[in-house]
């Protein structure tokens, strides 16, 4: 059984997705419609729901070389998305509820409770996507005058994590009594301070939150640089990945795997599950039509914007776009993006202009046109194969293309008997498969 999760990157993961007619752009701000998204994902028994966040508007600094607003430019205004995901959990029964929420711009006590409180008022399906913030227009907002340098932002998320899975343990099972007749609402030797102290934190706790419904939220890490796999390795239980070839995926796989055996995990419990943008029709000619229809949407010049972030201080622009991709000098952004886009330069011998429009169509994740029937083969041989233990479904605009595939491929993969047709457990680790977390204090 493949693992389904829907990647809700609003208004579009297509970067002119939300010119199409069908779109409704106004997806990014209205809950009504968020309503609509998450519970078609909910009918299509999808382990869960996965929402991007950023906090600043994407290049408001200009540390790109694009200097001021961008006014083509979609996804620039959105809700917070742990509120969104405590709203949304009213209003479904059973799919996951994931969230980003960065360890560079937070504290471990705030993320710690705020999604511990997800975790309750959802019954148990709450997610953490702990990432590193890969946006330098965010450090502005928070009385920085420089992003954090890479090495410093993985080295302060693995104590951010640390402290936060600590946290979660302030409470063992049991620990409230609520007993009207003793008059003890707790009991004390089941609740533990946490007296962490660290290079870049010091909480004391416990945090204010009883245990959670699965013993804690689950983890997803969404970093493949070597420092982003090793966090991953020892943290996540569902890792968001970008490869485009089966073979990069099937080694992705095999390495991440590896480095969690070497941190005392069951590899099985790690789920990998890269992205994929679906554009999908009834047959091969109307997919085809509808791939072409997008494409003539997305201009060069927004495509070129989109990749200028990732060239690090190289200008992009003085050279001919038609020209191969030169060597990008690092950067301080996405490290794993930029060399992801390299070797499939280097690989397919792409243009910048070829590039760009690669990462303007699909965010530089796979893609697949074609009839539910050729896209269910298609997931089916790179599970079967080891690539990966599902999908993190992607979507050019909403919420047609993410309706059609509940409506036209789950049943194409429920046939197969690759997928549920019902939800059998209540939690999002029941969903993935995964054990409950045991408390360290519990004896």
């Amino acid at each position: 059984m493949m693992h389904l999760a829907a990647f809700l990157f609003t208004p579009g993961s297509h970067s002119a997705g939300w010119r199409h007619p069908e779109a409704i752009p106004e997806c990014d701000m209205e809950f009504a419609q968020y309503v609509r998204i998450a519970q078609a994902a909910e009918r299509g028994k999808l382990d869960t729901i996965f929402f991007q966040d950023t906090v600043a508007v994407n290049g408001s600094a200009g540390l790109d070389g694009v200097q001021g607003f961008r006014p083509t430019q979609a996804r620039q205004a959105y809700l917070e998305p742990t509120t969104l995901l405590a709203a949304l959990a009213t209003v479904t029964k059973h799919i996951g509820l994931v969230a980003t929420a960065t360890t560079t711009y937070n504290e471990p006590y705030n993320i710690a409770r705020r999604f511990a409180s997800i975790d309750h008022i959802s019954g148990g399906r709450a997610g953490w996507n702990l990432v590193t913030s890969q946006i330098e227009d965010e450090a502005g907002n928070f009385g920085a005058d420089h992003h954090m340098l890479h090495a410093e932002r993985y080295e302060r998320a693995e104590e951010f994590y640390d402290v936060v899975a600590g946290l979660w343990d302030s409470f063992e099972d049991g620990a409230m009594l609520r007993d009207k007749a003793s008059g003890n609402f707790i009991d004390p030797s089941k609740l533990h301070h946490l007296n962490h102290r660290g290079k870049h934190f010091s909480v004391r706790g416990p945090l204010n939150m009883a245990r959670c419904p699965q013993g804690r939220p689950i983890v997803t890490q969404a970093g493949s640089s070597d420092a982003g796999m090793e966090l991953a390795a020892r943290t996540a239980d569902l890792v968001f990945t970008a490869q485009s070839e089966l073979a990069e995926a099937q080694a992705f796989t095999s390495d991440l795997k590896a480095r969690a055996a070497r941190h005392g995990r069951d590899p099985a419990h790690v789920k990998v599950m890269p992205g994929l943008m679906t554009i999908i029709g009834r047959t091969e000619e109307e997919a085809q039509a509808k791939y072409r229809t997008l494409q003539t949407l997305l201009s060069d010049a927004n495509a070129m914007r989109l990749l200028a972030r990732l060239c690090g201080d190289l200008d992009i622009h003085s050279f001919p776009p038609d020209a191969p991709l030169p060597p990008l000098p690092p950067s301080n952004a996405a490290k794993a993006r930029q060399q992801h886009l390299m070797d499939k330069a280097k690989r397919e011998n792409l243009s910048i202009i070829q590039v760009a429009r690669y990462l303007g169509t699909s965010l530089g994740h796979q893609l697949l046109v074609g009839t539910p029937a050729s896209i269910a083969d298609s997931m089916a041989h790179w599970v079967g194969q080891g690539a990966c233990d599902g999908f993190t479904l992607m979507f050019p605009y909403y919420p047609t293309p993410l309706e059609d595939f509940v409506e036209l491929v789950v049943p194409e993969l429920q046939r197969r008997g690759l997928f549920r047709t019902e939800y059998t457990g209540r939690t999002l680790r029941d969903h993935l498969g995964l054990p409950v977390p045991a408390n360290r204090h519990s004896r």
